[in-house]
């Protein structure tokens, strides 16, 4: 049964699927109010110049290069973030807190997008209209008593993500309150900053359970990084780094260009990203996946998280083009990775600050990785071991941080609607996505509300893995779901096995 996304407070006007959500632009005066200065009266000239420093902050203040490339409307991004709670949700506790918050003292949270004559986005300060962002849905998203609430908010994001673009005349978030299923979604758009900004933002909302009076704990625990400048450097590191960089940036220029997966029964078509889409969670349990992760030597999480992946992946061929492909067969993942100095989540106060190495907004690259097809074989760790190898390089290469920066110059120098069509093409050419973000060690309250499962994240003990699908190529994505649940056990039997041995 199919609802309709768009049932919510009947007094927002929201854009239809139909509707451009980039045209819209609504234009404020920075300043109501009309002073006279008189220039001789050290007083008055005290007053003009606080004014003009007031005035300077609330000029337009322009995108990144990377924010305005998510704005385009081949790349455009919204963030959903669930989060289910213990007990039903107070409304009014829940708008309390967020008034208060460090998340509406943040300027991208109370300015609109806009263009200026040229083209050019642009931040421009507004006053926010509380009661347009969140949004309160007292129904069930359906009316059969039979779908689980996890099935239920899952179609629900599955549909909001093309049915619903965040509009532009209002800033670009908003928050489901979602009674009836007990969960508050978050919708951010990706110009407003990437997963590690806007998770670490999230989290300074929070309090822990153990202890209230604390935020939780943000470490750099579990984000990917491709730096090398951590390591011991030699001679053949450096012969290393430079080949790999070499051999990894020609085949992502080559991706952007010509090179493509061949097809499976897990590859789009044209215009993927605006088909129907349906979303399964596949659910882990990180002491699972650190068993597997000491089976073999010097694995991170990481490590492990795409060994699973490669292999669900190859027993989901397996069951729907059994005998049709060739063994080793190559199928090419994209994936983001964090460029900060510090990995992991981070100190908002630190985003924010203007001087900090750690600056919000957009900071990561990509990454090329492989996987092969596989029929199977007598030990799951293998895929964790090739899988390690794969990452292993990747690391040592420069290839996130050339991604991050041609496309920097790119946009510069040809303007978003070009690289844009770059990026698009790279995600066209590979047969999938990965981003991951490491979500808080401890449980968490909000409003005083423990939230008991984070969808999209890591949480307490249990790591969630999202996979959203166009329904019309995978239809049964719990079955690959399964998959990639059955691939993760095993591995663990066999892990326990090797170190009993």
């Amino acid at each position: 049964m199919k609802h309709d996304a768009r049932i919510e407070d009947p007094t927002v006007k929201r854009p239809t699927a139909l509707q451009s959500p980039y045209t819209r632009t609504t234009i404020y005066s920075p300043r109501g109010v009309a002073k006279t200065i008189d220039p001789q009266n050290s007083k008055s000239l005290s007053l003009s110049l606080s004014l003009m420093e007031e005035e300077a902050m609330e000029r337009d203040q322009p995108l990144t290069p990377v924010g305005r490339l998510f704005m385009q409307p081949l790349l455009n991004q919204v963030i959903n973030c669930a989060v289910t709670f213990e007990f039903p949700i107070d409304v009014d506790a829940f708008k309390a807190e967020l008034r208060s918050s460090i998340l509406l003292q943040h300027p991208r949270f109370c300015s609109l997008m806009v263009r200026d004559s040229g083209g050019r986005e642009n931040w421009r300060k507004t006053r926010v209209d509380f009661d347009r962002h969140v949004i309160v849905r007292h129904q069930p998203l359906f009316d059969d008593n039979s779908i689980s609430d996890d099935d239920a908010v899952n179609d629900f994001i599955a549909d909001l993500s093309v049915s619903s673009p965040l509009s532009t005349d209002k800033p670009l978030w908003e928050i489901h309150l979602l009674m009836a299923h007990k969960t508050l979604l978050f919708r951010l758009h990706h110009a407003l900053g990437d997963g590690i900004s806007l998770m670490s933002m999230m989290l300074s909302c929070c309090r822990r359970v153990d202890d209230p009076s604390q935020p939780p704990t943000i470490g750099g625990v579990g984000a990917a990084s491709s730096s090398p400048r951590r390591r011991a450097w030699s001679v053949w590191t450096l012969v290393k780094v430079v080949w790999y960089s070499l051999i990894y940036i020609l085949e992502f220029s080559l991706r952007a260009l010509c090179l493509k997966d061949k097809t499976t029964a897990l590859s789009g078509g044209e215009g993927v990203e605006l088909w129907p889409r349906r979303l399964a969670t596949a659910r882990f349990r990180l002491d699972d996946m650190k068993t597997v992760k000491r089976a073999v030597a010097d694995a991170t999480i990481n490590d492990v998280l795409f060994g699973v992946i490669s292999c669900g992946l190859s027993r989901y061929l397996n069951i729907k083009s059994p005998k049709a492909l060739p063994e080793g067969l190559r199928l090419t993942g994209v994936s983001m990775v964090n460029l900060r100095p510090q990995a992991g989540l981070q100190d908002v106060r630190k985003l924010i600050n203007s001087k900090s190495r750690t600056r919000w907004g957009n900071r990561f690259g990509m990454l090329l990785l492989p996987v092969y097809y596989h029929t199977g074989g007598s030990d799951p760790l293998q895929y964790v071991k090739r899988a390690k190898t794969v990452i292993d390089k990747k690391k040592l290469s420069l290839e996130a941080t050339f991604s991050h920066n041609i496309g920097n110059f790119v946009m510069s120098l040809f303007g978003p609607e070009l690289a844009s069509i770059m990026d698009y093409r790279i995600v066209c050419n590979t047969t999938f996505i990965i981003s991951n973000v490491v979500g808080p060690h401890e449980k968490i309250t909000m409003a005083g509300n423990p939230a008991l499962t984070m969808h999209m994240v890591s949480y307490a003990g249990v790591a969630d893995m999202q996979i959203v699908v166009a329904k019309d190529i995978i239809p049964d994505p719990k079955v690959l779901v399964e998959c990639f649940q059955n691939a993760l056990l095993e591995m663990k039997v066999a892990a326990e096995a090797a170190t009993k041995s």
